[in-house]
């Protein structure tokens, strides 16, 4: 399912309460560094037809400003401005530019919300990505596997990302700044076994966590319908215990069943 308008909501979110959404990449057209196998977009390739244009920065402004204006005319409470939607947001040619612009609308309309970015964290390897990204309130950082084979099963990266090192090395330099999001599930993928949850991947996923020492983990489960069909969601008592695994290294861990 793609998000058909740049700004979106706000809608109800498990994690940010009141969101409204910023989709800074092509309404028609999936755009990612990523094509993981629950993406709620579906794969790259199934939209690889659409057409590839972006609202310029001026668009959304003018888009920004009017829905604020109707959203405080109409007293809806606004928690969290999200970059998220059609892809990796961090890929939209002027980023940077729109953070602040984001920043700047946040103060004028609902100066109490915060920002945040859903992000593969895959452009943090570019040093004015990785600026940017540094001015969100919270910056949710993915990182779903432990081993580089993993990761591939579960993100299957293309060359619009970075290395499993680059990644590992540019969320490490974040650190105690970002948060680490973690969907955790078992299943099958192209008669592969696909598991974040087994000791092989989830042991030096910890070591990880051990080196990033971030804000905090957000562990989740499979929500939505995810187009790889043979996945396992977990239930919530099952993320419970990894996320006390995490905790006893004293990291702190939010759950989202």
């Amino acid at each position: 399912m793609l998000f058909e308008n740049t700004i979106f909501g706000p809608i109800k979110s498990r994690r940010l309460g009141n969101s409204l959404g910023v989709n800074l990449l092509p309404t028609q057209h999936k755009y990612c560094s990523y094509d993981c196998i629950y993406c709620e977009c579906g794969w790259n390739k199934d939209s690889e037809k659409g057409l590839m244009q972006y609202a310029t920065p001026a668009e959304i402004r003018q888009l920004l400003d009017e829905r604020l204006q109707m959203l405080k005319d109409q007293g809806v409470v606004v928690d969290s401005f999200t970059f998220a939607g059609n892809g990796e947001p961090t890929l939209y040619p002027h980023f940077p530019e729109i953070v602040d612009l984001v920043h700047e609308m946040r103060d004028k309309y609902y100066p109490s919300a915060v920002t945040t970015l859903l992000t593969n964290a895959t452009q943090l390897v570019r040093p004015e990505i990785f600026e940017a990204v540094q001015k969100m309130d919270n910056p949710v950082l993915k990182l779903d596997a432990g081993t580089p084979e993993m990761r591939m099963l579960i993100n299957r990266n293309n060359d619009m990302g970075c290395s499993w090192e680059e990644l590992l090395n540019v969320l490490q330099r974040f650190g105690n700044k970002g948060i680490i999001q973690t969907l955790l599930f078992d299943g099958e993928n192209e008669g592969h076994k696909v598991s974040n949850i087994i000791p092989q991947e989830f042991d030096p996923y910890l070591e990880h966590l051990k080196k990033i020492r971030p804000k905090y983990v957000m562990l989740y489960a499979l929500d939505r319908a995810t187009p790889e069909k043979a996945l396992r969601k977990l239930p919530v008592e099952e993320l419970n215990h990894y996320a006390d695994i995490i905790r006893n290294e004293g990291i702190e861990v939010k759950v989202y069943g």
